[in-house]
């Protein structure tokens, strides 16, 4: 079996290939379909979180703070609207089992394409592939009318190409602080904290990282009291949440 290293090739945006991900993962990168318009779903009133998905995505990356924006009601009303986002919404597909060349991850679809996304009040991204110009775009026209741009692992590469990052503070999984380091001079790497907290950009360190860097966020939104509510409900120990981030 070739050995690869999933989460260098996710810092360069890059993809496996048709090999690794399989047709339909590949297709979805490298040909999206151009999306019809959709209409803005109803929210109910929730807050708004765009999950920035591509192929290749790391599961927890993106599914740990999913379970928390997800859980962060008032017991009888969820408080936030979770949607994900990529190149179009055709299927793609999640890291998983790579076995004979091949990637089999979990197969999903988009809610909507880049071109026909609702502007979200936060928006999230993890470690994936596929960092094409319509993702940067997106991200950086976003991040205008948003609350919080939360990156979290390899993810920081991809909002730091973005250059919203540019002169700010932020951190990555610690394989790759060098690497982040080399690659944007102009943000100053933190080696040693579970997430940096900017004000409106958000970093946070990768895999479990993510979860303490969503609960800050619904800290910052909804009070501490939520936030505590939150973790009980998830049974979740960690503690990292609490720390004041340094910027």
């Amino acid at each position: 079996m070739t050995k690869i290293d999933r989460r260098a090739l996710l810092t360069t945006g890059g993809v496996l290939g048709v090999a690794a991900f399989g047709i339909a993962g590949a297709q979805a990168v490298i040909a999206p379909k151009a999306a019809a318009p959709k209409a803005a779903p109803d929210m109910g009133g929730r807050i708004p979180v765009a999950f920035v998905m591509g192929s290749g995505s790391t599961m927890i990356d993106f599914a740990g703070p999913w379970e928390v924006f997800q859980d962060a009601g008032d017991g009888e009303n969820q408080a936030f609207y979770i949607y994900t986002v990529s190149d179009s919404t055709d299927e793609i597909m999640t890291t998983g089992n790579y076995l004979n060349d091949k990637m089999n991850g979990l197969r999903f679809r988009p809610d909507f394409s880049f071109a026909d996304a609702p502007q979200p009040r936060i928006i999230m991204m993890g470690a994936q592939g596929g960092h094409t110009p319509a993702k940067i775009e997106w991200i950086k026209q976003a991040a205008v009318k948003a609350d919080h741009v939360f990156s979290n692992c390899t993810g920081a590469f991809l909002l730091a190409k973005t250059g919203l990052l540019d002169g700010l503070s932020a951190t990555t999984h610690h394989d790759f602080f060098d690497g982040f380091e080399k690659q944007f001079p102009k943000v100053k790497l933190v080696r040693d904290a579970r997430y940096v907290d900017n004000g409106k950009m958000i970093t946070s360190g990768g895999l479990t990282s993510g979860i303490d860097g969503a609960l800050h966020i619904v800290e910052r939104t909804l009070g501490r009291e939520r936030a505590e509510r939150t973790i009980a409900y998830m049974e979740y120990s960690g503690d990292g949440w609490r720390t004041r981030a340094r910027a």
